[in-house]
């Protein structure tokens, strides 16, 4: 069967990659990679990277200089990426064009622009869970502008917050996961006689691969229809959005359902027998993890001289080792609240960066080549590899069920 041509965009240390090429027909071929961090001269992701992969083109400048050209020259059959969570909003110029506010906010009309050269069958997008609900002031924005925006350039889109423990894996991280394929193909009439419901609950993509109850927690159901007009989205909608949903040809419906659980992989389970001393806590190191993890009531004063209490909650000073990990950030390894702290061998001790690489499904010492303060701040940017896999699986099904003749499909 031919292979599918993709176009990985905001590579870091190629999760997605490792994800796809892990798949059960190894249908995935990267052809084209982009990763670029902006404001540093150490492009550190970018070299972890190309150690790892020889095959395909590496790019590594700022994807809002890749031209045109090059994108279209990509052929990709299906583009992916995990991308920053800033602001979406859309104004209109005096022009008549569209921009954008938030300067992080332009790599998603990056990703729209790579689209629209390349027009791929499928798209798998990852961010944070809180897009749905950004911003904050207008629930729901930053997340319909993307629908709509995808929805102009020819696309059905399913999307699911996917708690990765919860289908077997060692970490407790969520994260939204957007697949979108176009609209002229014959995958996407086969489920036009199904209901959104039915697709949610049973026949959509992630239904097959990551299972759920058949009812609404809390019947919490919501639908409306997207305007044509993305300013007009950008300026006035406001919706919850749940953790399901599907977007039809700008029909939306969403549900909040309940996942069926999988025996997740256990923190203790992943930690390494023989680690390095250096990475055991003592004496005022100790205690001040002690502080930081305990319950706190701080008194503290405004510029204006008002007074008020800051107040946490205390959490356990180790982390359990019968449960799956904690959701790792970036700043795993300092010395913070958010870093693990397991008990070993009656030692109190910090991960090794193996054991933050486990966490997330990669090999071992897939970083190595890294300092070791940019390994544990990799693993706090990647996704977990084992839940890629499983949507490259289902892709794989979709496309042995329906072999496109691609001579047959209009460009939109």
């Amino acid at each position: 069967m031919k292979k599918l041509r993709v176009a990985e965009l905001f590579a870091g240390v190629g999760g997605f990659r490792l994800g796809l090429e892990n798949t059960n027909n190894n249908l995935f071929e990267i052809t084209w990679a982009n990763q670029w961090e902006p404001s540093t001269k150490a492009q550190h992701a970018f070299e972890c990277y190309t150690h790892h992969f020889k095959t395909g083109i590496h790019s590594n400048e700022d994807i809002a200089e890749v031209t045109d050209e090059e994108m279209a020259s990509t052929s990709a059959d299906i583009v992916v990426g995990g991308f920053p969570c800033q602001d979406y909003s859309v104004a209109r110029s005096l022009n008549g064009e569209l921009g954008i506010s938030g300067k992080k906010g332009v790599l998603f009309w990056e990703i729209a622009r790579f689209i629209q050269n390349t027009y791929p069958k499928y798209l798998i997008l990852e961010n944070v869970d809180r897009l749905l609900k950004s911003p904050s002031k207008q629930r729901g924005r930053d997340f319909g502008v993307m629908l709509s925006t995808l929805n102009e350039l020819g696309y059905d889109v399913e999307w699911r917050v996917i708690n990765a423990a919860e289908y077997g894996n060692a970490q407790r991280r969520r994260r939204v996961f957007i697949f979108g394929y176009r609209r002229n193909m014959s995958y996407a009439e086969s489920l036009t006689s199904f209901s959104d419901d039915d697709i949610i609950f049973k026949e959509g993509l992630y239904a097959k691969q990551f299972p759920v109850e058949s009812k609404p927690n809390k019947n919490r159901i919501n639908k409306t229809e997207l305007s044509h007009d993305i300013v007009n989205v950008s300026d006035t909608f406001q919706f919850q959005f749940w953790n399901s949903g599907i977007m039809r040809d700008g029909q939306i419906t969403t549900i909040d359902t309940t996942p069926i659980k999988e025996t997740p992989v256990t923190l203790g389970e992943i930690l390494e027998e023989n680690y390095d001393k250096k990475y055991v806590i003592t004496g005022d190191k100790l205690e001040k993890f002690k502080y930081l993890r305990g319950s706190k009531k701080i008194e503290r004063v405004t510029p204006t001289g008002h007074k008020y209490y800051y107040t946490e909650g205390g959490m356990s000073e180790t982390d359990a080792l019968d449960l799956p990990g904690r959701t790792m950030l970036t700043s795993e390894g300092s010395v913070n609240r958010s870093t693990h702290i397991v008990k070993t061998n009656n030692e109190i001790r910090q991960l090794t960066p193996v054991e933050a690489e486990r966490l997330n499904g990669f090999p071992d010492n897939w970083t190595d080549m890294l300092p070791e303060r940019r390994r544990f701040f990799m693993m706090g940017n990647a996704l977990v590899i084992p839940i890629i896999t499983r949507i490259g699986n289902r892709i794989e099904e979709i496309e042995q069920e329906f072999e496109e003749d691609e001579t047959q499909l209009e460009l939109f």
